[in-house]
C-alpha cells in the first residue's frame, strides 16, 4: 500500500491506495516542524485510521508545510518511522505537492494560499525557483494568517467598517485582550488569524471584505508570482483553501496584473493520488 499525505499548518489529507487501486482516505490536525518536536507529531499521528494501516503500507509520501530543511524533513521521517517501521518514507516540500498536483509533468507556477503562502516556478519535474515563505510574522502574504491579521489590526485600530464591526462582535467574542492573548501567548496563532477567513469570505460582497481580500491577493502576486522570468506566459495554479473559497477575487486581482490563472484546487490531495497512481 501507498500511503500519501498533503500536510498543512492546519490539516493533513491522508489517501491511502492499495494494490488493486482501492483509496481510502482520513483528514486529521496539521503538522509543521516549524513549530512542532518529532515527539509531539509522533503523538498526534496515534490516530486509528492511521493505525490501522501501519502492517500494510510499504511507501508514503508526505508533502509538509516547513518541510524545506533536510533537519525538518529528517524530524518528519523520524516522527513517522515510529508508526510505520516498515514502510519506506519520503518527505518533501507542500509546495512540490501544489506542483505535481496542478501541473503534474508539464511546466507552470504553483502557489500556495491556504493558512499560509508560498510559490514555486517547476519545470515539469522540480522546482526551479522560488521566493522566499518567512512565515505569517515576515510574510505569508495572500494567506488565511496575513488576511486574518489585517483584519484583527483594523478591528484593533477602529478602523473596520460599522457594519462589519458590529457583525464581527456578534459572530466572535472579539476583545483586544482576548486578540493579544490568543496571538501572542496561546499555541498556533497563525490558526487563530486565519480562522477569521470564513467570516470575511461570507460577507465577501461587502466592499471592506472584498477588498481586503484582492489587496492581500496583490499583494502575493507582486512578491512572488510576478517575480519569476517570463511569468505573463506561464500558467498559474494555485492549491488553498483560501485562492478556493475566494476564486473569482483571487481571478481578477491576478487578471488586473496581467497574470494567467490556471487551476484553482482546495486541496492537492486527490492531485498528488493521482500523480502517485500513475507512478506505480
Amino acid at each position: 500500500m501507498i500511503l500519501i499525505a498533503d500536510s498543512g499548518s492546519s490539516k493533513t489529507d491522508w489517501r491511502g491506495i492499495d494494490h488493486e487501486g482501492n483509496i481510502s482516505q482520513f483528514r486529521g490536525v496539521g503538522f509543521n516542524p516549524y513549530y512542532q518536536t518529532a515527539v509531539e507529531m509522533a503523538a498526534e499521528l496515534e490516530d486509528e485510521f492511521l493505525l490501522k494501516l501501519k502492517e500494510e503500507v510499504e511507501y508514503i509520501y508526505y508533502y509538509g508545510a516547513g518541510c524545506t530543511s533536510d533537519q525538518n524533513k529528517s524530524m518528519v521521517s523520524h516522527a513517522l518511522q515510529n508508526i510505520f517501521e516498515k514502510a519506506v518514507i519520503t518527505v518533501d516540500h507542500d509546495l512540490m505537492a501544489a506542483a505535481r498536483a496542478t501541473c503534474g509533468h508539464e511546466a507552470g507556477i504553483a502557489c500556495i494560499l491556504g493558512t499560509g503562502s508560498n510559490s514555486g516556478d517547476y519545470d515539469g519535474e522540480f522546482i526551479v525557483d522560488s521566493r522566499p515563505s518567512p512565515g505569517f510574522i515576515l510574510g505569508d502574504e495572500g494567506g488565511g494568517a496575513y488576511v486574518g491579521k489585517r483584519f484583527l489590526m483594523d478591528f484593533i485600530h477602529d478602523e473596520l467598517p460599522r457594519e462589519i464591526r458590529e457583525k464581527s462582535l456578534e459572530h466572535f467574542d472579539l476583545t483586544i485582550q482576548g486578540i493579544l492573548e490568543s496571538v501572542y501567548q496561546k499555541p498556533f496563532p497563525g490558526r487563530y488569524m486565519a480562522s477569521f477567513c470564513r467570516f470575511l469570505t461570507e460577507n465577501i460582497r461587502d466592499p471592506y471584505c472584498y477588498l481586503l481580500y484582492y489587496n492581500s491577493f496583490q499583494d502575493f502576486l507582486k512578491k512572488h508570482v510576478m517575480k519569476y522570468r517570463d511569468f505573463e506566459r506561464k500558467k498559474v495554479n494555485f492549491v488553498g483553501s483560501v485562492a478556493f473559497y475566494n476564486s473569482d477575487v483571487l481571478r481578477k486581482a491576478a487578471g488586473d496584473l496581467g497574470i494567467n490563472v490556471n487551476l484553482i484546487l482546495e486541496s492537492p490531495i486527490a492531485g498528488l493520488t493521482l500523480y502517485h497512481k500513475n507512478e506505480k
